[in-house]
């Protein structure tokens, strides 16, 4: 008997869908959770599929799949259109090496249907690089903010715009700041105002927590 039990009731009940977190399971237990979604006739969201691990896989579940090596992330089955996604979600990193997780982020909220631009390299070290994409930044109504090392940006993006700012802390760093912990603390001990923060890594966590945000304020 499977171990595996899918929730496909998950979005209806949460308004985000089952998806299946791929580290720490092998290339049989992936294809067992394909072969469920084709059964049920549900599109699926893979997480944390390292390039390994989708080599593992059968040629004839590879090409199946939208792989995107960045974010670790695939999509099985159809997905909404990028021409009818929803706008209202941007995400915001500090710098090229917070990609991998702010992709993360775009993937799951592409597959859920949401648009979701990714401006990056923006970083408080070079401050200006910010402050010259303000007015973008501030058009969006939830902002993802994926930053590593001493995860200044939370702060000082929630100083400067009225969306609801998502901290995503990385775990790009050394010294001190290697793991993530301290962008954690940084965006938990935040003093601006609006700040809310995931765990270390979660793009997905954070793309969940801003379409639970707009589908609240749509409900309003």
């Amino acid at each position: 008997m499977s171990d595996l039990v899918m929730d496909w009731a998950r979005q209806a009940r949460t308004g985000v869908p089952e998806a299946v977190l791929c580290a720490s399971k092998s290339a049989a237990q992936i294809e067992a959770a394909l072969a469920a979604a084709e059964e049920a006739g549900h599109s699926l969201l893979l997480t944390r599929l390292a390039e390994p691990l989708f080599a593992s896989l059968s040629p004839a579940t590879r090409q199946r799949l939208d792989y995107d090596s960045l974010s670790a992330t695939a999509f099985y089955g159809e997905v909404p259109n990028p021409a009818a996604a929803i706008a209202g979600v941007g995400i915001v990193a500090a710098g090229t090496s917070d990609l991998p997780v702010a992709r993360e982020a775009a993937r799951t909220l592409a597959f859920c249907g949401y648009a979701s631009p990714v401006i990056a390299d923006v970083g408080v070290a070079g401050l200006w690089r910010l402050l010259d994409r303000m007015s973008d930044i501030a058009a969006f109504r939830v902002i993802i903010a994926v930053a590593g090392m001493e995860g200044a940006l939370f702060s000082v993006l929630g100083g400067l715009v009225a969306a609801p700012v998502i901290a995503v802390p990385t775990s790009v760093g050394y010294g001190v700041g290697a793991g993530g912990t301290l962008a954690l603390h940084s965006a938990l001990g935040s003093c601006a105002p609006g700040v809310v923060a995931v765990n270390i890594d979660n793009g997905f966590g954070a793309a969940a927590a801003a379409i639970k945000l707009l589908r609240a304020g749509a409900r309003s």
